[in-house]
């Protein structure tokens, strides 16, 4: 059996979906020798190294870069239909828009999200992306999504789409056993305060890091601040959240934190106090699991995803009220035993989210769609 990956949208930047590409169908690959996985690479990143020393892994170089969906797509349209009509290929997975479909197998689609049809967006993106996403839902004989609420929402678009969901994984190994060393060193190299709040996610509008901001100065209460780490790539809005750190006057009490590597980040979960997920949207929220992986203890904002990942447990507060976010999270800063609880639910619900598990449901899909039937039970794939 040969299966086709559409890998053309990765690159080494950090995101959920690159690592839940590299850590689910790695562990895929590697109990399913019997397979050969065609892995097509776009040209700036060798994906295809990230499966390194996989017998049953074939890496096809392409002319398609990883970033620019419009150049992309326009290459594409003189490049996969040649490329798939010779790789005879079982199955065909992708993971962009728009969708690329093979002309001779199953083809299934992951959405990891909607959220270029926000408010935020302008409405000719919308329009566009509605009309893109409709189009690929209709077209795709599966879809593979990250959370329930993600499979209500593209059920929402297109009420006859088949949706299977399959959660992003950890591993938790590189949270779990962080050198002393390591924390050590980062805490010097970014003169990090001794106590910090910590948020991780791309500096964009719903990632809510300005609300964020005002919440961290309602929570001085008369006293000094509390500081605050954001670690993120600029998506957009950094320019605003750094408006309101100055606004605030916290310009010694926050830091924006960008190009911080994967060791650096496990020592910053370590150092910190508490994980602050503050977004509006999400269709699923990595930090979370590796907060439970770092056994720190977590507050999120009360979105539907945050309900499911959590499982209804936990601190949460509503994203858009600044006094009631800093009302949670002085609750959970001043009580010991609450961050404990936070922390042993964190232990107990991270081991739902392994690899091997994950692998496990995306093997199930396929051979549910292989065998003909296009309808996969959601209880099965879900953790």
């Amino acid at each position: 059996m040969r299966i086709g990956l559409n890998a053309t949208c990765f690159n080494e930047r950090p995101s959920g979906a690159r690592q839940r590409f590299a850590g689910i169908y790695g562990a895929l690959i590697r109990r399913s020798p019997e397979i050969e996985f065609v892995i097509y690479e776009p040209r700036d990143c060798p994906v295809g190294s990230w499966f390194a020393g996989a017998p049953n892994a074939k890496v096809v170089a392409t002319p398609l870069p990883s970033s620019g969906r419009v150049r992309r797509a326009a290459i594409g349209m003189g490049y996969w239909q040649a490329a798939l009509a010779g790789e005879r290929l079982d199955l065909f997975e992708t993971f962009n828009l728009p969708l690329v479909r093979a002309p001779d197998c199953p083809t299934i689609l992951t959405v990891h999200d909607a959220r270029p049809v926000l408010r935020e967006v302008p409405l000719l993106k919308r329009l566009l992306y509605g009309t893109v996403i409709r189009s690929a839902l209709r077209r795709a004989d599966h879809v593979i999504t990250v959370s329930e609420t993600m499979r209500g929402e593209i059920r929402a678009i297109e009420p006859a789409a088949s949706v299977t969901t399959i959660y992003n994984g950890i591993d938790p190994v590189p949270f779990d056993r962080v050198d002393p060393a390591d924390t050590a060193a980062v805490r010097e190299r970014l003169a990090l305060p001794d106590s910090f709040l910590l948020a991780v996610g791309h500096l964009e509008q719903r990632k809510n890091y300005v609300r964020l901001v005002e919440a961290l100065w309602r929570l001085r209460d008369g006293g000094p601040p509390q500081s605050l780490v954001i670690v993120g790539n600029d998506g957009g809005n950094g320019a605003a959240i750094r408006s309101a750190v100055e606004r605030y006057r916290l310009g010694d009490h926050v830091r924006i934190l960008s190009g911080v590597s994967d060791r650096e980040l496990a020592a910053l979960y370590a150092l910190s106090r508490l994980v602050v997920f503050p977004s509006y949207y999400e269709g699923f929220g990595i930090p979370v699991l590796e907060a439970m992986a770092a056994h720190r203890p977590l507050a999120v904002s009360d979105i539907p995803v945050f309900r499911e990942l959590t499982e209804g447990e936990g601190a949460r507060f509503p994203p858009h009220d600044a006094p009631a976010m800093a009302a949670i999270l002085a609750d959970v800063l001043g009580d010991e035993a609450r961050q404990r609880a936070l922390v042993a639910y964190g232990d107990r619900r991270v081991h739902d989210f392994a690899f091997e598990r994950l692998a496990e449901q995306v093997a199930r899909v396929h051979r549910t769609v292989l065998g003909g039937s296009c309808e996969v039970e959601p209880e099965a794939a879900a953790a």
